[in-house]
This record gives structure tokens, C-alpha cells and sequence, in this order.
């Protein structure tokens, strides 16, 4: 594939150079409730900045950039939430997103960006900045924050379980919010779901799974994908955006235990950004390999030929790659 050259133009140049702005903006507006104040129909200037508690200069100049940004409609003197802002950022919709600045923008991630040209020469950050070091407090605001944006995610991956009311051994591995298992529990209601994570992150995991009514099939097995004793008879195993963090051959030795753990024809479901062989589409999973450059010694965003490679190293006899299009996510499904 032959990527279009667009004509020469500094405004790419200048929109990227100053594109924390567009960060710091959404930042400060989820901070100080915009959207909802909007919503519940503070409209003027003078209305939300009272209701934010803010000055009146602040909010125009915000609620102008903000519209300029699509997020905001603006008519006279009154603004409105576009479509993306009343579903995503209005603390009163069950969609609600605001919630993932807390791990997005944690001092951890934005961090790791800092000197990117001495990690591009090193071709990893700092050895003491890795997301994956054992108990890194980062994947307790992961689970906390992150939540919403994985639920349909979450929900749609489960459809593809198909084990109606049979009983089953389900182990999510990396469980985060536990969304993935619970999730498999809810579709699957004679199925035991087995977290493994971090001791922390399984606290936030058993809330959810309380909250979901699924804690009486939901087990911890705290600690290490690589050194807990996983046990075995497992239909289904749950990887969800796991593989990424590490390196081919370290992810080609987590997949032989994981298929270890498996009985004869069970399921491996691989959750990833998965990039097309030009490794720049799309763009959401091309550009994730950014992020894992600056938080990771050796991760990568890699293409189904990649996965696939590291699958059939582990085991695996087949594999099948499903596009959940338009969430973010691509799914693999291989067999033992």
C-alpha cells in the first residue's frame, strides 16, 4: 500500500506542535463539569461559569475553543453539546468517558513523553519507566478510570463465547476492572471466571464483579501471568490487551503456558490494536506503538501476521482474526 503525500503545508506542523492544547482544554472542561453544566441547561456564559464556579472570561474563551473543536455547538450566546459531548462527557450519561483523563493523562503516561528523542535514540525509555514492573500502582488508576471505555468492548467480545448454559472455566489474564470476565460470567451464567492480576487491581476487579451480582463465581489468583500456577482445565482464556507490553519471544512463552492451561480444544481470546501490514491503519492501533515505546522496554503494536506467528510458536492450531470495528479493538480466537 502506497501512502497519499499531501501538499506542503505548515498547518499539520502547527496543529501537531500545539496539540497539548487541545488536551489541556477537554482537561480543564471535564475538571470543572462543562459538559454537565451545559447539559442540565446552563447555557450562557454568565450561567456556566456561575455553575462551574469559574469567571466569566474563562468559560467563553474555553466554551469557544471547545466548539472551535466540535465539541460544543454555539448559537448567539448559547451553547449546546454536540452529539460525541452529550454521550461521552456529560457526567449524567451512563457513557460517560471524563473518567479516563485520570489514567491517560496520569503523570506515569504523559511522562514517558517527555524526552521522546532520547528514547527514540535508546529505543526505550528510561530503564526505571516501565509500565509492566511488578505492583506498578499505574494499573490500579488503569482499573478505576479505564472501566467505561472497555465495557463495550467488553460486552461485544462475550458475544463470541457461545457457551450458553453449559458449565465452563474461564480465566482472565491481566483482569484489570475485570470487565472482560465479568462480562463472559454474564453471558455465560454456569461459567466460574478466574482473575489473575496485580492483588491491588483484583480489589477494584472484585467491586465490579459485586456490583455486576457475579462474585460468587468470581475468583483472584493474585500476581504474575508469568509465575502464578494457573491450574489447568480451562475452556476459555481471556488476553486482553496484554501481548503489546512485552516482547515476541516473552509473549511465545506466556502463550505455551496459557495453552498448557487450556483442555483440548479450548479457546484463546486475544484482545489487541491490531495495525494492517503498512503498520499506519488504522489509525488508533498504528499510533499505539507510540504509547508502548514510552512505557514499555520492548512492547509493540503488533499486525495479525505478527500474533499469528507467536500463536502457532505457542501451539495454537488456528487462529481467526475478527474486526469489532468501530470500537478499537481487534479480537483473535485460536484453539488448542
Amino acid at each position: 500500500m502506497t501512502t497519499a503525500l499531501m501538499p506542503p503545508s505548515p498547518a499539520t506542523i502547527f496543529e501537531m506542535l500545539s496539540a497539548y492544547q487541545q488536551t489541556a482544554a477537554l482537561s480543564a472542561a471535564i475538571e470543572l463539569s462543562l459538559f454537565t453544566a451545559i447539559a442540565e441547561g446552563h447555557t450562557t456564559v454568565a450561567a456556566i461559569a456561575q455553575r462551574c464556579a469559574a469567571s466569566e472570561r474563562g468559560i467563553r474563551i474555553l466554551c469557544d475553543y471547545l466548539t472551535v473543536y466540535g465539541l460544543l455547538a454555539k448559537n448567539g450566546g448559547d451553547y449546546a453539546l454536540s452529539p460525541t459531548a452529550a454521550v461521552f462527557l456529560n457526567q449524567n450519561s451512563p457513557a460517560y468517558l471524563g473518567g479516563i483523563s485520570g489514567f491517560l493523562l496520569h503523570p506515569f503516561i504523559r511522562g514517558g513523553y517527555q524526552d521522546l528523542a532520547q528514547t527514540v535514540r535508546r529505543g526505550h525509555p528510561p530503564s526505571d519507566h516501565n509500565s509492566v514492573d511488578a505492583e506498578n500502582p499505574i494499573w490500579v488508576y488503569f482499573a478505576r478510570c479505564m472501566a467505561p471505555m472497555m465495557h463495550p468492548v467488553a460486552m461485544r467480545m462475550a458475544q463470541y463465547l457461545g457457551l450458553g448454559e453449559r458449565p465452563a472455566k474461564i480465566l482472565d489474564v491481566a483482569a484489570g476492572h475485570g470487565l472482560f470476565g465479568i462480562a463472559c460470567a454474564q453471558q455465560a451464567p454456569a461459567a466460574q471466571i478466574y482473575a489473575l492480576d496485580w492483588a491491588p487491581v483484583l480489589a477494584v476487579a472484585r467491586e465490579n464483579a459485586q456490583a455486576a451480582g457475579v462474585a460468587d463465581r468470581y475468583h483472584t489468583l493474585p500476581g504474575s501471568a508469568f509465575d502464578v500456577d494457573l491450574g489447568s482445565g480451562y475452556d476459555v482464556v481471556l488476553l486482553t490487551n496484554f501481548l503489546h507490553h512485552f516482547d515476541a519471544a516473552t509473549n511465545i512463552t506466556l502463550l505455551k503456558k496459557l495453552h498448557a492451561a487450556l483442555v483440548p480444544g479450548g479457546r484463546l481470546f486475544t484482545l489487541e490494536f491490531v495495525p494492517n501490514e503498512d503498520r499506519v491503519s488504522p489509525p488508533q492501533a498504528a499510533t499505539f506503538s507510540l504509547q508502548m515505546l514510552t512505557s514499555t522496554q520492548q512492547g509493540d503494536a503488533y499486525t495479525y501476521a505478527q500474533l499469528a506467528a507467536m500463536l502457532d510458536a505457542a501451539g495454537f492450531a488456528h487462529s481467526e482474526l475478527h474486526d469489532l470495528s468501530p470500537l478499537m479493538n481487534s479480537l483473535v480466537i485460536s484453539r488448542a
